[in-house]
């Protein structure tokens, strides 16, 4: 067995380590989402806090680690009464990103459970994980059904297998961690909430600090067992502490004026539900008994309020998550009954801006290069760019506003989501076929069908159904799918400018949202001057397509064939990657083509080339003004596509939208 490194070795993560040792400490605190950039050491310190786990009494044989004290009446392997009990070392249990549902939960073989009606049950990872630490590298890729599962069965302790009216309940009681690079894609808020803390961690920018971690590591890669001994001292003081901890837990005081603190705190945060207020009760309670008090302190219900509200405020995916610490000393202040500031609003107050907010606040940007009716001021006048192109300074970002549906047409096959149709394993049935490999959604009546000409000959002669292998049927089922949403937007000099600018990159932000709320991969590919690139290469995370956007410099002629075949090559490269999830290319432009020899003919030849290969696409018609040339229109039919303007990519305003996106497909393929 591999030597771990040991937990107290990690350096200059001191929240992620606390957070984890209060799970330790008290489990129904929820769990720990650990967000921050690769090379962190988060998998390092996840795994390393097993070996401080205390041992657990087991029944002997159980599969799922019934506590012998008080065995699962409802357990598989049960009854456990008089079972002998033995002790073993705190189980972690790594959940791969590419497990199945049936390999977390367990899995029932059907056909002994139809024809003989017994329940043989193969348990899977949440039963391993019973009274032990389950642990999520990448949560964030983990499919969103699956993440539901596991956060279910943290929150009630208990797991539910249920297939064709037999079901099985398990025990499923652990500490649940999980990892993820907010790069890679966001969980949803809703998801974000089931975790009970979470913290962000970053390398330190401190060399003495990063001396230090490499060393250590260096040092642990050069002879494990020798630098795990240097730091056995430390672990064992730890390990005792979270004994102690645990019980010294049941005699923690949660007070009157603690409890007002916390739901105070919730309030001035505007955090949904009473989730928060729970599990910063846990916490601040965790938290005291850690430091060995009895009685919740002011700074317990601070610490815990950093670790338990930051990822409860996001409203939306380009909300960043953060705690505003000043307004949180406030509302302690406020709610511990200090009234003696004369002025709430005055200087720390929370009435006014304070005056760094001025120049620096959120209209900044507009102040910077607009007037009060938004016109352009001389500082926001082009400046030569490198290349000698005219290049202007970005446009802040309009609104964004609810969008109608877009969706690629035909039933695909692709990674579960919410835009276009799909056979998936989740969704309604629509018809049974035979089973490739395991048997996971059975077709009871298809599989009856199959099986009733044969029961004479089989010499059934009981009232129960005489199965075989081949009589099993796989339900087919259509949900929807996430799709690869493929932005391709021109930045030149005609569309810099600013107020269309801004309308433009109000609209891209827009379909952001939605491609973030239907579970869609995306990529940003910009065209200005005299060449396109690869903004953002295709990815889960909107928050980074919408950062590049923000700061998209306009300005130069417009290479529309250019960021036309860059599109391509983007989609070839995805289609070798993952062949399963289909593109939507949309399109941004008001359609015009300068810049070299024949750029118009040289548009409508790239346009031809995605059409051929069927790509659905949308143009969005940026054209304005009372004179309008169409070119957009031109080039959505040379890509076999559809166009619609601004206005009508609203969502009370283009009705008919999808359906028109399906006809002009249904013709070109026919």
């Amino acid at each position: 067995m591999s030597t771990r490194f040991p937990f107290t070795a990690v350096v200059g993560q001191q929240d992620l380590q606390l957070a984890l040792l209060l799970n330790a400490v008290a489990p129904n605190i929820g769990g720990v989402l650990v967000r921050g950039e690769k090379g962190t050491a988060k998998s390092t310190a996840v795994r390393a806090l097993a070996a401080l786990l205390p041992e657990v009494e087991v029944v002997a044989g159980c599969r799922f680690s019934c506590d012998p004290a008080s065995p699962d009446p409802a357990c598989p392997d049960g009854p456990h009464t008089g079972a002998a009990a033995e002790a073993r070392d705190a189980r972690m249990v790594e959940l791969p990103v590419g497990a199945s549902e049936d390999r977390l939960v367990g899995a029932l073989d059907i056909e002994r459970a139809l024809a003989e009606g017994v329940k043989a049950f193969e348990p899977g990872l949440l039963a391993a994980a019973n009274r032990g630490i389950l642990y999520v590298d990448e949560v964030n890729l983990l499919h969103d059904h699956l993440v539901d599962v596991l956060l279910d069965a943290a929150a009630m302790g208990a797991s539910y297998v249920e297939r064709e009216g037999v079901s099985v309940r398990h025990a499923a009681r652990f500490l649940l961690v999980g990892t993820m690079n907010p790069e890679e894609g966001e969980l949803r808020p809703q998801l974000l909430d089931r975790f009970g803390l979470t913290v962000e961690v970053a390398a330190s920018r401190e060399p003495d600090q990063r001396v230090e971690v490499v060393r250590r590591r260096l040092a642990y890669d050069d002879d494990p067992a020798a630098f795990a001994a240097r730091w056995a001292d430390e672990e064992s003081a730890v390990r005792q502490r979270i004994v102690a901890a645990r019980e010294l837990l049941p005699k923690v005081r949660l007070g009157d004026g603690a409890l007002k603190q916390i739901a105070a705190t919730c309030a001035a945060f505007e955090v949904d539900g009473m989730r928060a207020d729970i599990v910063m009760a846990r916490t601040a309670t965790a938290l005291a008994a850690w430091d060995g008090r009895s009685d919740v302190l002011a700074e317990d219900v601070r610490q815990a309020a950093l670790l338990a509200l930051p990822h409860r405020r996001r409203r939306n995916p380009f909300d960043a998550p953060g705690l505003d610490e000043d307004k949180l000393d406030r509302t302690l202040e406020e709610s511990a009954g200090d009234d003696d500031d004369p002025d709430p609003d005055g200087p720390g107050g929370g009435g006014q801006p304070s005056p760094e907010e001025g120049p620096q606040g959120g209209d900044a940007g507009a102040q910077a290069g607009t007037g009060e009716n938004g016109e352009d001021r001389e500082d926001g006048e082009p400046r030569p760019a490198a290349g000698g192109a005219g290049e202007q300074a970005p446009a802040r970002a309009a609104e964004p506003f609810r969008t109608r549906a877009l969706t690629v047409p035909g039933v695909g096959a692709g990674a579960a989501g919410r835009r276009s149709r799909a056979r998936t394993d989740r969704g309604r049935t629509t018809g049974a076929l035979r089973p490739r490999g395991a048997l996971t959604k059975l077709h009871l009546a298809a599989t009856v069908r199959a099986a009733a000409p044969h029961q004479r000959a089989r010499g059934r002669s009981g009232p129960g159904l005489v199965l075989r292998r081949d009589d099993l049927r796989q339900a087919a089922r259509e949900g929807r799918e996430g799709n690869l949403v493929l932005f391709v937007v021109d930045a030149s000099g005609s569309m810099a400018a600013r107020q269309r600018m801004s309308a433009v990159k109000g609209a891209v932000l827009s379909l952001l949202l939605d491609a973030y709320q239907r579970r869609d991969k995306v990529g940003l590919v910009t065209f200005r001057g005299t060449a396109a690139e690869v903004a953002l290469p295709p990815t889960s995370s909107v928050d980074a397509a919408a950062a590049r956007l923000e700061s998209l410099p306009t300005g130069g002629r417009t290479p529309l064939a250019a960021g036309l075949l860059k599109a391509h090559d983007v989609l070839r490269v995805e289609r070798l990657r993952d062949p399963s999830r289909r593109p939507l290319l949309v399109v941004v432009t008001d359609g015009r083509a300068t810049g070299g020899p024949e750029p118009v003919a040289l548009a409508g030849r790239a346009a031809g080339l995605l059409g051929a290969e069927s790509v659905a696409s949308v143009v969005v018609d940026c054209e304005s003004g009372p004179v309008r040339l169409g070119l957009a229109g031109r080039l959505a039919e040379e890509l076999g596509g559809t166009a619609v303007t601004l206005e009508e990519l609203r969502a009370d305003a283009i009705a008919g939208l999808v359906r028109d996106v399906r006809g002009t497909t249904s013709r070109r393929a026919a």
